[in-house]
């Protein structure tokens, strides 16, 4: 050490005959820095981090525990056996049935041929038809849905129901219903021409859900002429009935699909019958066309007017001949019926439809189908809220010149011998002045 070269204090001393020490002598602490937080290295298993100052890990993972896998139930619909299809006519009954006649005769044909050659308009014929198609054919925004009814068994109300079905099928090209609320003595399946029948009403009410398209809707229907499509209400089962709830399910799931719905219901005063005929936006009533019908109908339709003041502007009753020659005045049954504001039209006697089974439009007497022409006109303008008399606007889609499977010409306005009212161009007994507001839709 050279001389005069000062010596650290607390630094050792160096003995003669030692080499140096190659490491320097810790510091003491009160001189030296307090060292930085270090973090213990990771283990061996792990490489240690690249940057000294990155904290890696501090703990090492714990194995997991072991579960029991539990496994959550998905929600899904309830499965329900799938119905097998049910014959609507045993294959040995199929022979019973006599083959189809036309409803008129050839006498009747032949008259009214000769009638229409020597006084006859074609202008105002062709205008007649022309105004009946577009009262059918005039669009709604929202579906409708016409219930067809009667006061008891045996009136025709499956018949009316299966012609304004078919009638709304030949003439409107939106989607067409008709379903069968009275599963236990309807023939509504009968009257479209079904052969089977698979699903039912019922069935239909345990299926149906919200995000089903048409075209997936369509697959539990079945077809019938013209483009519509039929709901039975069960395959034959004796004692079938529809319950409430099964009824309100069904038409409340299916009215955004369909633009025009028709609903053969059971006879009054069933609770099914009864709560279409509030809940409809119109309602056709079919009476025997005897002295007994038009009585008991009068009855039920002081009870309807009891139940909403604007239901009867809304109902359309339906005069229905059974029989060539029941006897019965038909302008004073008009009358006596629509007092209230109903229209009162009558159905003529069609050996075709009196003789049961599917009908065959192209079988129908011009008669027929012109009144199945105009019960449709009326329960249609009455499903929109329009009371008769009520001026309609635009001119409408092209109709059609004909009924379907009638001839080139229609008859006469009222060949039926109807009360015509000073505004009803149909020919039906036109509402005194009344309320026009339709029930709650």
């Amino acid at each position: 050490m050279p001389a005069g070269a000062p010596i650290a204090t607390g630094a050792p001393m160096p003995q003669p005959g030692s080499e140096p020490v190659s490491e320097p002598a810790p510091t003491p602490a009160p001189h030296t820095p307090p060292a930085p937080h270090t973090t213990p290295a990771p283990p061996a298993s792990e490489p240690p981090s690249a940057d000294p100052r990155t904290p890696a890990p501090a703990r090492t993972p714990a194995p997991a525990p072991v579960h029991t896998p539990v496994h959550t139930p998905t929600p899904v619909h309830r499965s329900h056996p799938t119905p097998v299809s049910v014959p609507l006519m045993p294959p040995e009954l199929d022979a019973l049935r006599a083959k189809p006649r036309h409803g008129e005769s050839v006498a009747q044909r032949a008259g009214r041929a000769v009638r229409r050659a020597i006084a006859s308009s074609p202008a105002a014929e062709t205008a007649a038809v022309t105004h009946t198609a577009y009262a059918i054919q005039q669009p709604v925004t929202t579906g409708r849905q016409i219930s067809v009814t009667s006061i008891r068994g045996g009136a025709g109300k499956s018949t009316v129901a299966a012609l304004l079905a078919l009638t709304y099928a030949h003439y409107r090209a939106d989607p067409v219903l008709a379903i069968e609320a009275d599963p236990a003595l309807g023939t509504l399946p009968h009257r479209l021409g079904a052969r089977e029948v698979r699903w039912s009403g019922t069935d239909l009410a345990q299926i149906v859900d919200p995000s089903m398209l048409i075209t997936d809707l369509t697959g539990y229907l079945i077809p019938f002429p013209g483009g519509g499509w039929l709901l039975p209400g069960s395959q034959g089962a004796i004692g079938t009935r529809l319950d409430i709830d099964t009824y309100r399910v069904v038409m409340t799931s299916l009215r955004r699909y369909f633009a025009t719905t028709v609903v053969d219901c059971e006879t009054l005063p069933a609770e099914v019958a009864r709560t279409a005929l509030v809940t409809t936006q119109a309602r056709v009533l079919v009476s025997p066309a005897t002295p007994e019908g038009v009585a008991a109908t009068r009855s039920v339709l002081d009870w309807v007017g009891g139940l909403h003041p604007g239901m009867l502007p809304t109902t359309v009753v339906v005069l229905s001949h059974v029989s060539p020659d029941s006897g019965l005045d038909v302008r004073k049954a008009t009358e006596h019926l629509g007092i209230g504001g109903a229209t009162v039209l009558p159905l003529p006697y069609d050996r075709h439809l009196a003789a049961g089974g599917a009908i065959r439009t192209e079988l129908l007497g011009e008669r027929t189908l012109q009144a199945a022409a105009r019960i449709a006109a009326e329960a249609m303008n009455r499903a929109v809220s329009r009371g008769p008399g009520r001026p309609r606007t635009g001119g409408g889609p092209a109709a059609p010149a004909t009924a379907p499977g009638s001839p080139t010409h229609a008859g006469p306005a009222d060949p039926y011998g109807g009360h015509p009212g000073p505004a009803d161009p149909y020919g039906g007994h036109a509402a005194p002045a009344a309320p026009h507001a339709a029930p709650p839709r």
